[in-house]
């Protein structure tokens, strides 16, 4: 769950016109990069979303690959520092699995699955622009073993890009 949050007195939530929602429901930005480690990770990807623009790359072992899309990269605009877990860290769904600080915003992140920290993008801790590169592959913050490979099916906060897509469209109406 990325909550963003806008640099002021009043922290409010950053809101995107909804031309930029539109052209974002057109288009596939919002899909896992396939040059990427991620999107080159497994040949058998299960891609979902969050509502609060995270994406997972699962493959069948439940190994799951995590990040922010491309919606939640422009919003936050340019990243100057990523904080990130350590791995071997144990995270239940909503334990935070670090943060985004950017020019107008904070963010943090938020676990959308359980499971064990296999893996840190260490390049994100050196190179934050990253996230607004590369946010659907190269971008991504960590790699979890899901705890019950069940979860990505049943659990119902996990959207489609079909849902994912829609979601967006509706945000702003």
């Amino acid at each position: 769950m990325l909550s963003i949050f806008a640099r002021s007195a009043v922290r409010a939530p950053v809101r995107i016109q909804a031309s930029a929602v539109f052209s974002r429901f057109q288009s596939t930005l919002n899909q896992i990069n396939k040059d990427s480690v991620v999107g080159q990770f497994s040949a058998q990807l299960s891609v979902k979303y969050t509502a609060e623009h995270e994406w997972l790359a699962s493959a069948p072992d439940g190994t799951t690959y995590v990040g922010i899309t491309k919606y939640a990269a422009d919003a936050l605009g340019d990243a100057t520092f990523i904080e990130l877990p350590t791995v071997g860290d144990v995270v239940e769904i909503g334990d935070s699995i670090g943060s985004v600080e950017s020019v107008k915003s904070a963010s943090e992140v938020y676990a959308p699955i359980s499971g064990e920290v296999l893996a840190v993008n260490e390049e994100l801790e050196a190179n934050p622009q990253l996230i607004n590169e590369d946010p659907m592959g190269n971008g991504w913050f960590v790699k979890i073993k899901v705890a019950d490979v069940k979860e990505l099916e049943t659990n119902e906060e996990l959207l489609s890009e079909a849902q994912y897509q829609e979601s967006l469209s509706e945000e702003d109406h």
